[in-house]
Order: structure tokens, then sequence, then C-alpha cells
């Protein structure tokens, strides 16, 4: 059987504002088919999502949680709920008005996902920072970037979202099933310290195994250390990333460059012959352009591929055909939700809705008259 509407259908998550990780774990639930009401100021209203693409699959309730009646509008909303979600320092929310075990009086199996950057405990729980800022303290950044050169920022992928909202959704969704289980909800501190340092495991493995220095960038196994697992140059100044870990797959890297006669295919992981295969592979890529290389390789298995921008990524031919990126109907392009459900489609992301544009419909959905609805907005509380 094939059931619309993703594999979280039925479930309801609402949402308290933030930016970055918080709005990232929101699109992520609504994608899998959650719903998501999202809670806006009343000064929101009249402007634009503030993100085109994350903002996505929400419904939209503009409230003042400054106003007593918004706050109980809204604590309505929490008591049919699933989940709560919010990006607040700790103790933001509480101020708020929203005492996670005061919300469970009336609710006992809500989950309170909290999305913070250091957490809600330890000396550094109150300070100001940013992603770069929190990858940096749990040693990620400091692993990334070229041997005897600075650290790289890898975007805002590892703390706000790979380390920050996505670990946040992965513990919502546990904490949903132990609530199920259990009928007791609980708080989830999902810190981006914690989590980008999560993201760590395989490489504190690899050093506990001897295979990677800690103390030390670009000079391991995936860090741009290994000549075979690394980016190169071509002739029009584009790039192609090369991976070839394996034995055979090294052997049709030195094949396909012409390197055949120039390296020992069994000194492949000879640390001192890593200088030289990285020169040899240099100059034999500056030779031709970058899609010149991407043809020669097509169907070799050497782990060789052009390193696309991302202005050029919904048009490759493979991610079209899986509808990795999609259009709305507004012209954005979107990356399609993921992963992929047999029997639980996920829909085709929309445009988000603006901000306040669901108020009247959830409201009325709580049970609110539309004349309750006119005094709220007549004094500001909803927009």
């Amino acid at each position: 059987m094939t059931l619309p509407g993703g594999p979280l259908a039925g479930i309801r998550v609402v949402e308290l504002g933030g930016i970055g990780p918080a709005p990232f774990c929101g699109m992520v639930l609504a994608d899998l088919g959650a719903e998501v009401v999202r809670i806006n100021r009343p000064a929101e209203v009249g402007g634009p999502a503030s993100n085109p693409v994350l903002d996505r699959g929400r419904r939209n309730l503009a409230v003042d949680l400054k106003s007593p009646a918004g706050v109980e509008a809204v604590r309505r909303l929490v008591d049919t709920a699933d989940a709560v979600i919010e990006g607040f320092r700790p103790g933001v929310m509480e101020r708020l008005g929203f005492v996670p075990d005061e919300l469970r009086a009336t609710n006992p199996r809500l989950v309170v996902g909290r999305m913070t950057g250091y957490g809600q405990t330890g000396p550094e729980a109150q300070t100001a920072g940013h992603d770069i800022d929190y990858i940096a303290r749990s040693g990620v950044l400091g692993a990334i970037g070229r041997a005897g050169g600075r650290p790289m920022m890898p975007l805002n992928l590892v703390g706000d979202f790979g380390g920050g909202g996505m670990l946040l959704a992965v513990g919502v969704l546990a904490a949903i099933l132990s609530a199920r289980a259990t009928g007791e909800g609980q708080d989830v501190d999902a810190a981006m310290v914690d989590g980008s340092a999560l993201l760590m495991a395989m490489t504190y493995g690899f050093a506990a195994q001897g295979v990677w220095d800690l103390a030390e960038r670009g000079v391991n196994l995936f860090d741009g250390g290994m000549p075979y697992y690394d980016t190169y140059e071509c002739a029009d100044g584009r790039f192609v990333a090369v991976g070839a870990i394996e034995p055979q797959f090294y052997a049709a890297l030195v094949e396909g460059l012409g390197l055949g006669d120039r390296l020992d295919l069994m000194a492949q992981d000879d640390r001192s012959t890593w200088p030289r295969q990285a020169e040899l592979f240099a100059a034999a890529f500056a030779a031709r352009t970058r899609d010149e290389w991407a043809a020669h390789f097509a169907g070799r298995n050497a782990c060789v591929t052009p390193v696309l921008m991302p202005s050029e990524a919904p048009g490759d031919a493979h991610l079209a055909a899986r509808s990795t990126y999609v259009t709305d109907e507004t012209g954005v392009i979107h990356p399609a939700p993921a992963p992929r459900f047999g029997g639980t489609p996920l829909a085709s992301p929309s445009a988000p809705t603006a901000p306040g544009a669901d108020t009247d419909a959830v409201l009325a959905d709580l049970g609110y008259s539309s004349e309750e609805i006119a005094v709220l907005r007549d004094q500001g509380v909803v927009a």
C-alpha cells in the first residue's frame, strides 16, 4: 500500500521561530509529513518568508508572545502537539511563558526539542556564538584545511545543519517514539558542540587505530593528505574530485591519467610517495578541461567526478533523473525532500506561505470563534 503524506503524517510540531538549525529541523519534519506550525511575530506579517526554501512546508501563525492572550493561544496549540522545537538561548523559552514541565502538566507526552550552540548546561551555555564558533570549540574546524594553512569553513553545514538541525530532528523523533511507548514526554537538549563532535566519530576511531593525527590537519586520510583523495585543477580553472581509495579504483585512476609507467601501484599507501603522486596527478589533470576529464573517466570506475558549482548541480543528468533538485511554482530551486520512502512517498516542496497566513485557520482548529479571532486581531494579539 502506498500512503500519501509521508511517514510522519499525523504528527504535529510547533516551531517557536528561530533561525538556521531549528527551522531546518522544522523543514525536515515537514518534508517527512509532519504538520509543522511555525509561530511568527505579528511584525513579520506582510513580509515574505525569512527563507524561501528553509521555511517550506509549514502553517504560519502570527502571535504576540508578549501578550498573555497570545501565550494562551500558543499554549492551546501546544496542548494538541506531539512536540515543540525552539532555538533560543537557555531560559528564553521559560521567560516567554513556556516552561516544559508546565506544558507537560496538560500534555504529558509532549516532547520539547531545544536547539542551542553550547547546550542547556555548562560554563558556555549563555555565551553568544554561531556555527563557526561551535565547530571551533568541538575540534571539527581545526581538522579541516590544508597542511600549514588556516582552518577552512565547511559553509555552515557541520554545526547548524548536520550537527544541529538534523540531530535535533533525530532526537525529537526518538523522544516521540519513547512518548508513544511510555506515555511520557521529555526535553531534548540538542547542542551544536555535541552534534558536530558526534560527526567526528570515525575520525576519533581512526586516531585510536593510529592512522589519523588529531594534532595536524591536511596530512590524514580524508583531509587532503592522500593524493588520491583530493581535488585537482583542470585546464579551464575548474576542478575534479578524486576518491580512488581502493586499489582497483587507484589502478583505474593511474591508467586513465596515463601514468602507469611512472607510478608503482603497490606503493599507493606509501606516505613517502604521496608528494610525488600529488605532483603527477596535478600535472596530468591540468592538461584537459574539467568536462573533458569527466567524459574521459565516464564508465572507468576510477572515482573521478567533476566538481559542480551549486548553480550547475540541478542540471546534472543523474540528479535530474532522480529529481534531487526541484523548482517550485515561483521558480525557486529546492533540494528535494530526502530520504525516499516506498510506502509513504513525500510531497514535492512548494513555496512557503507568508508569515501569519494560516492564523485564522489554526485558531479556528483550536476552537476559537470568528468573533474571538476578530477581537484578538483588533487587540494586536494575532495578525
